[in-house]
């Protein structure tokens, strides 16, 4: 009771003890491990350079007998790996005349007494032959720290060095992009790290030299960068040995890599370092030259690593980061910024890369370049909620739309394929991702097409019925349509208020084109010769027809074009906030605002214009003279689209009467091209071409 682990008594033999050393010189020592809540552990001698002299012995264990030159040693126990000293003690076997004697070095105690009943302290006792009170070794301070020395200065002429500790060569012919493994270095002292051109004989008139004072147990990285001979480099930043405290050998968990990130690149600004194959976002904040940024403990996996500048916004480079396809479960390893941005202002020095560093060293491995595979996406806003009225759309932590309006559509544009990234949309003008209106998750397949609607409500008050805000992905979406002499149309039911529906063509008799389409839902792409169609939204059965519209692909110079058509808005304004009506609009794969589709069902809004539209002269310089007639009294809008579907000058003229009219657009500020026409009267429009010769 009272003991943990609580092991039980127990009497251990060994068969072939020695009352004296089979030597008169030696010492002969027989070990064993008797402390019942200590570890597997090895004993490593560092006094005389012995090493380690007892490998892997756990509770209840002998190791065989030590025949020793009689002499004083240091012992140090360290943990079954052999990379961490718990523990150092004074072996004077001289000291204490045990030359010709054979003895017994027995681990005892506790470890933790605290957990066993406050028993008697971890210690090491010598067991003599005469028997007696069992000799303590003492304890003293640990005199090694454990050392990992990195070559990252890209100056050529420090592209092979030699490196000494005090007056031992400890590395000889140390290669740039390569590393020491951990070895032991002298604790508690000062030592010098001298620096050497290659092949050399000793110390004097040395490259550089720094001296460390280490702590004993500790473990340090040591990376040698910056440029030794200043001619030809900018910034020629000095050289420096850039120490660690606290390195690693292994992870702290063995499902982990862990990773200390070093700059070591003299020309590359302070960036970040964003993860984007898992999704982990900023995972170094701000990272400046000669910086360390502490141990990440990540999962060990394969990941995908961009270099940005410091905001964040631009991507420098992108790296893959392959720790679980190169075994690395369980390590911990350096991550190094290596080389020059800009060669051809540093002599043409190695071009910059990330580096990994094991801790049993070698060559760094190289980081492969990461091209991010893409996918085309389109977002469309069709959120008729008041307060979504305006939003910004980021991706992942990237604002991608600004001030993103309501029936406007972006251009298709490339996102990350492969991996998994984040839509948020925020509220206008906003700063960040944090507190998002809504997230949405997705994983494209690379070289995909994509069309995103942002369609329902924020909020639910108010809104009868209520459909929440989502986003409705199409996942085989189209650029331009299948053959030249069509208009490729996607539909999308998008007003929240409105039933299942059938769409009919009933102006060149193609019929019911879209059956039962509910909300939410999108219809496969029609491949429609390019006219101008007249469209009935029906009810489900197909026998009461709730609206008719004109989709005049043909005046509208849609020609081998795909566009999405959508149901938008609210059937019954008054009971949604009174939000804007329903009416059916077209997004062209350019984005821009939608295009209204002329809504020919309301008694007032019928047959505006009378006749077609003259255009002249055509092509035009200066002025484009524009005949049409009208029907009625009204308002007429007149716009200019250039040949990408952008509007480039849209106009309202006064009330006109109904007749023959003429109005006039200055065209001498816009370049030579292609545009369409498009006049706008209540809900009918009119189209033509137009050429610009400037």
């Amino acid at each position: 009771t009272g003991y943990n682990p609580a092991t039980p008594f127990d009497i251990y033999v060994y068969a072939m003890g020695r009352e004296a050393a089979s030597n008169p010189a030696n010492s002969d020592v027989l070990v064993f491990h008797g402390a019942t809540d200590a570890p597997v552990v090895d004993i490593v001698e560092v006094g005389a350079g012995a090493g380690t002299i007892v490998n892997n012995i756990a509770y209840g264990s002998y190791a065989g007998y030590l025949e020793l030159p009689t002499a004083d040693y240091r012992l140090q126990v360290r943990d079954e790996s052999g990379t961490t000293t718990v523990a150092e003690y004074s072996a004077p076997l001289a000291a204490l005349g045990l030359n010709g004697v054979a003895a017994v070095a027995v681990a005892s105690g506790f470890l933790n007494p605290a957990v066993n009943n406050d028993g008697p302290a971890f210690g090491i006792y010598v067991a003599l032959p005469a028997g007696g009170p069992l000799v303590q070794l003492p304890s003293v301070p640990i005199s090694t720290a454990r050392l990992q020395v990195i070559h990252n200065a890209a100056d050529a002429a420090a592209a092979s060095v030699d490196v000494w500790l005090n007056d031992q060569l400890l590395i000889d012919n140390f290669a740039f992009r390569t590393a020491t493994p951990f070895i032991d270095a002298p604790a508690g002292v000062d030592f010098d790290v001298v620096i050497q051109p290659a092949n050399s004989s000793d110390t004097t008139n040395a490259l550089a030299r720094f001296t460390f004072n280490l702590s004993g147990g500790e473990k340090y990285l040591l990376v040698a960068n910056g440029i030794v001979v200043p001619t030809g480099y900018n910034p020629p930043t000095p050289f420096y040995l850039y120490p660690f405290a606290n390195a690693r050998e292994m992870a702290s968990s063995s499902g982990n890599t862990d990773i200390l990130a070093f700059h070591g690149s003299t020309d590359a600004p302070t960036v970040d370092v964003v993860e984007t194959g898992a999704g982990a976002g900023t995972i170094i904040d701000n990272f400046s030259y000669s910086n360390f940024a502490g141990y990440l403990e990540l999962p060990t996996a394969d990941y995908i690593l961009e270099v940005r500048d410091e905001t964040g916004a631009v991507t420098v480079a992108s790296y893959s980061a392959p720790l679980a396809t190169l075994g690395l479960e369980g390590q911990a390893l350096s991550l190094i910024a290596s080389g020059f941005l800009n060669p051809s202002n540093n002599n043409n020095g190695p071009a910059f890369g990330l580096f990994a560093v094991l801790p049993s060293g070698g060559e760094l491995i190289q980081l492969p370049a990461y091209t991010m595979q893409t996918a085309r996406v389109q977002v469309i806003h069709n959120s008729a909620d008041a307060a979504a009225a305006t939003v910004d759309v980021w991706l992942n932590d990237q604002l991608l739309l600004d001030n993103f309006a309501f029936r406007t559509a972006s251009p298709f544009i490339d996102a990350p394929a492969g991996v998994d990234f984040d839509v948020v949309i925020q509220p206008s003008n906003s700063s960040d991702t944090t507190n998002a209106l809504a997230r949405f998750t997705y994983n494209l397949a690379p070289d995909a097409k994509y069309i995103l609607v942002a369609s329902g409500t924020v909020s639910s008050n108010g809104y009868t019925p209520y459909q929440p805000f989502n986003i409705y992905v199409y996942g085989q979406a189209r650029e331009e349509a299948s053959s030249a002499s069509n208009t490729d149309v996607l539909v999308f039911h998008g007003s929240t208020d409105a039933p299942v529906v059938d769409v009919v063509e009933v102006f060149a008799g193609a019929g019911t084109i879209v059956n039962n389409l509910a909300y939410g839902q999108f219809a496969d792409y029609l491949e429609l010769p390019t006219s101008n169609y007249q469209l009935d939204i029906r009810n489900e059965a197909g026998d009461v027809t709730v609206a008719t519209f004109n989709a005049p692909l043909a005046s509208l110079g849609l020609e081998g074009q795909a566009i999405t058509v959508l149901a938008s808005g609210f059937l019954n304004p008054g009971n949604n906030n009174n939000g804007p009506g329903f009416g059916l609009f077209a997004a062209l794969a350019s984005g821009g605002t939608l295009a209204a589709l002329g809504n020919t069902t309301g008694i007032n809004d019928r047959d505006r214009f009378s006749g077609s539209i003259n255009v002249f002269p055509n092509p035009a310089t200066e002025k484009v003279n524009i005949e049409f007639s009208l029907s009625k009294d009204s308002e007429v809008t007149y716009t200019l689209l250039n040949s990408t579907g952008k509007t480039v000058l849209s106009r309202t003229s006064a009330q006109l009467s109904n007749q023959s009219n003429q109005l006039t657009i200055d065209v001498s500020g816009l370049t030579s091209g292609l545009y369409i026409l498009r006049l706008t009267a209540g809900y009918q429009q009119l189209a033509t071409k137009i050429q610009v010769v400037n």
